[in-house]
């Protein structure tokens, strides 16, 4: 078995920060082994995404303790979560592009990293997704349908090869073509560069086609295993 990249225990987390309001994600204790596939399904409201943004350092905990690398996150390593979260990428399920070219999104998480946003790169990533870099390099993000938005979005973040790949419902809205496509692009992060992935979706036969595992949540709690 994989080493874990995350280890939780005793995790509590909800929104707002009055003591008075209730934890919506209670996790006594989750393990997700480093280059694993971790399914989460369940129905609106379960806990999905907000599992997600623990993961991906969005939320503070209220309790309990988690671990990333096998480091256990202290409260200062969480308040610079700017850090973590260069290392923990989350896809949510609102595609938000920018105002430009399609090649220009895709680039943008490396140009605030630093890093060089060759060509090759950007051809890449969008190839992970189907999407010809020659033909959509250029095209303004008003010139996108929904599902090829959707697509762009996850090459944004493929592009700069996290350790983690956090993914909340990417299929919603694609068609059969475009799944295929995704799929793919979760399998190759997985195997050509060793990323490990947590995806949340309805779709549970698709989620078991491509994840190790799949976790079923209802009312925040991990209640089995499909």
């Amino acid at each position: 078995m994989s080493t874990p990249l995350y280890e939780l225990r005793g995790v509590e987390a909800g929104y707002g920060e009055a003591a008075s309001e209730a934890s919506v994600l209670h996790v006594p204790e989750l393990a997700i082994g480093r280059g694993s596939i971790l399914g989460l399904a369940g129905h609106n409201g379960s806990g999905k995404s907000t599992l997600l943004k623990v993961l991906g350092f969005l939320l503070t905990l209220r309790a309990g303790e988690l671990s990333f690398d096998g480091r256990v996150l202290d409260a200062a390593a969480l308040r610079a979560g700017h850090l973590l979260r260069r290392r923990a990428v989350l896809l949510g399920q609102d595609t938000c592009l920018l105002k430009r070219s399609v090649a220009a999104n895709v680039a943008y998480g490396l140009k605030l990293r630093g890093q060089r946003a060759t060509p090759d790169r950007l051809a890449e990533a969008l190839d992970l997704v189907g999407l010809d870099f020659a033909e959509f390099g250029p095209r303004s993000w008003r010139e996108l349908s929904g599902g090829e938005a959707r697509r762009v979005a996850l090459a944004a973040r493929l592009v700069l090869q996290p350790e983690a790949l956090l993914l909340d419902e990417p299929t919603t809205g694609l068609d059969r073509s475009s799944v295929a496509h995704v799929q793919r692009a979760v399998l190759a992060a997985r195997e050509t560069r060793g990323a490990t992935l947590v995806i949340a979706s309805h779709d549970v036969d698709w989620l078991k086609s491509c994840a190790d595992r799949v976790l079923l949540m209802d009312d925040g709690r991990i209640i089995g295993t499909l």
